[in-house]
């Protein structure tokens, strides 16, 4: 098959199909194309809305399947999934910043 270009950030996140960061688990999410110049367009575009992205392009192999086979090198850490996964995280950080209770002052009134 023919190689696909994608798009690659600072972070090591793929640029999708809904022109979010993703990790690159889901390869049908990702935003792809056989075309060198029209991901060259897409990363300046992307750029363009965020000044701080260093974005890359990235040449990589295609599957039976259409869908890009990325070095496992350059994948990054999963992201958290939204449901269980961000409620844990979610609550972990919320219990971490909690403060201690206050103590409670005893008011002898006479």
């Amino acid at each position: 098959m023919s190689d696909l270009f994608i798009l690659q950030n600072q972070d090591l996140l793929f640029l999708g199909k809904q022109n979010n960061w993703v990790d690159g688990r889901d390869l049908g999410a990702l935003f792809k194309t056989v075309h060198k110049d029209e991901a060259i367009n897409q990363m300046f575009e992307a750029s363009s809305k965020d000044y701080k992205q260093r974005i890359k392009v990235v040449s990589c192999a295609a599957n039976e399947k259409g869908l890009p086979v990325i070095d496992p090198s350059i994948m990054p850490e999963p992201l958290p999934k939204v449901g269980k996964d961000l409620l844990d995280t979610l609550e972990q950080d919320a219990a971490a910043q909690a403060s201690p209770p206050l103590p409670t002052e005893s008011a002898d009134i006479h």
